[in-house]
């Protein structure tokens, strides 16, 4: 039988704040060593009082903001009691009554980036505190507490997504958002961003299924991964004649499979009440306006921009949305292209080729400046190419002032040097021969030494007329246009 799968996602994301939610112990993810960012109060000591982190709230509410959520004008923090090793207080500060962020939604697009298709409503956005990080051994567990208490972002959607694409396009997109953001680097390698998938099964027409939380996914694909087996493991089940039990499962990254770990606590096994020692957040509109006021270029936009202003492709576009630093690299290219204003001394191409010259200084930066960047650690706006640089050598490779292999040395040389392009042609005597005279009498004797060749291409070997053009290539060092010289070697042959 066919069942239908209903999934919603929890997604915990940690904020990028200098110190820890309730107190001023650092929040630095990269700390190797274990349990040096910590203090009397995230370690729970007694008689400590928790003090809320203003920059955490701000935060959270741009992420409430970029995704369309409503904003809780009055909310407090609660406290939500349950025993693990990691959980210094033995309760943990969150919210469950009053979330800050509510009835929010993201567009998501499942195949063509630029055409979001699918709305996911989200339910609720909260801020809480962290756990610690277990470690375990052969015969112990330790504890590590440097990440207990930082600020901890929690994301409920509503049971609005249907399959493993849904999921991953979700995900992916709210890691993004958050990136844009400045809020987190969400990365899920580090455990800055956690995703877990509440999923049921069930009959076309039937009521809801039984619900199965997946956790420890540490990848947007593992998700992925966890969601199709486990709409499989639940179909065979209904199939038997079985019932699902409600209950938490972990994904199993090595044998790519879910498996059992306890059954589910509902909400009232947490004994929530109200934090005693934090007083109620209260905010008036203009305090959120001032914070939606801030609020960046968001991906949906920056795509259809980039589409729209520049004519890329989905491919081109969806790089520099990714990538958000190559793409303002190539949007300082583009500008300069555009403008021509440092340019004097190449002819500026009419405005019909412009998308060619967009196109030209894409390719060139998704490949070439990309790599040479990330081969240093660097972003492109950190070497030493500057865009108008770049925008001259596009130019010069767009009017065959430079072959396809001498611009590749240029842009090399301009990467070590900080020179231009012009200054590295001349200097290096790159200029690509375009003179038909100087061509003419390479290619006249070239034709003499390789007869053999000219029969061949005669009686209708187009190879011949390529190694014919190679030969030339070799007697002009590499310097002579290829297609300039493809034209003299057909007129004089035809």
């Amino acid at each position: 039988m066919q069942y239908i799968p209903t999934i919603g996602l929890e997604v915990h994301v940690e904020l990028n704040t200098k110190t820890k939610m309730f107190c001023d112990s650092l929040n630095d993810p990269d700390e190797k060593h274990p349990n040096i960012n910590v203090c009397p109060v995230c370690m729970g000591h007694p008689g400590t009082l928790p003090v809320i982190n203003a920059e955490a709230i701000h935060k959270l509410m741009m992420v409430g903001l970029a995704l369309n959520c409503s904003i809780e004008k009055n909310t407090f923090f609660e406290r939500k009691n349950y025993f693990y090793p990691d959980l210094p207080k033995g309760y943990q500060i969150s919210q469950y009554l009053k979330p800050l962020c509510y009835d929010g939604h993201l567009d998501i697009a499942t195949s063509n980036k630029l055409q979001a298709t699918k709305r996911i409503r989200i339910e609720r956005i909260h801020l809480e505190e962290d756990a610690g990080r277990l470690a375990h051994e052969k015969d112990a567990t330790l504890v590590d507490f440097n990440r207990a208490g930082l600020p901890l972002m929690e994301l409920v959607t509503k049971p609005d997504l249907e399959t493993a694409q849904d999921v991953i396009a979700f995900a992916s997109e709210l890691r993004l958002i958050m990136r844009y953001l400045g809020a987190s680097d969400a990365d899920m390698e580090k455990g800055q961003m956690r995703v877990e998938v509440n999923i049921s099964v069930r009959p076309e027409g039937n009521v809801l299924g039984t619900k199965v939380e997946i956790k420890n996914i540490n990848s947007i694909s593992a998700a992925g991964k966890a969601v199709e087996f486990e709409i499989r493991r639940q179909s065979e089940l209904l199939d038997a004649g079985k019932k699902i039990v409600q209950e938490t499962r972990g994904w199993d990254d090595v044998n790519n499979k879910t498996v059992s770990q306890r059954i589910k606590e509902g909400s009232a096994d947490y004994r929530y009440f109200p934090e005693p020692d934090l007083p109620p957040l209260s905010f008036d509109d203009a305090a959120i306006e001032a914070v939606r006021n801030e609020l960046p270029e968001l991906p949906s936009r920056r795509r259809k921009r980039f589409k729209k202003e520049y004519g890329l492709s989905e491919k081109d576009v969806e790089v520099f949305t990714l990538n958000k630093a190559l793409g303002n690299y190539f949007e300082k290219v583009a500008s300069e292209l555009l403008a021509f204003d440092n340019l004097k001394h190449l002819e500026r191409p009419a405005k019909e080729h412009e998308p060619k010259l967009l196109k030209l200084a894409s390719n060139y930066i998704m490949t070439e400046l990309s790599r040479m960047a990330s081969e240093v650690s660097a972003s492109p706006e950190e070497t030493k190419i500057k865009p108008e640089s770049f925008a001259e050598l596009v130019v010069a490779i767009f009017h065959n002032a430079i072959s396809s292999s001498a611009a590749q040395i240029v842009l090399k040389e301009m990467f070590e040097t900080g020179l231009t392009a012009d200054q590295i042609v001349q200097q290096k005597d790159l200029a690509q021969v375009s003179d038909i005279g100087v061509l003419g009498a390479i290619v006249e004797r070239v034709i003499t030494e390789n007869s053999q060749a000219v029969r061949d291409y005669k009686k209708g070997k187009e190879a011949s007329l390529k190694f014919l053009i190679g030969k030339v290539m070799a007697g002009s060092k590499g310097k002579a246009n290829p297609q300039v010289v493809q034209e003299i070697i057909k007129n004089k042959l035809s």
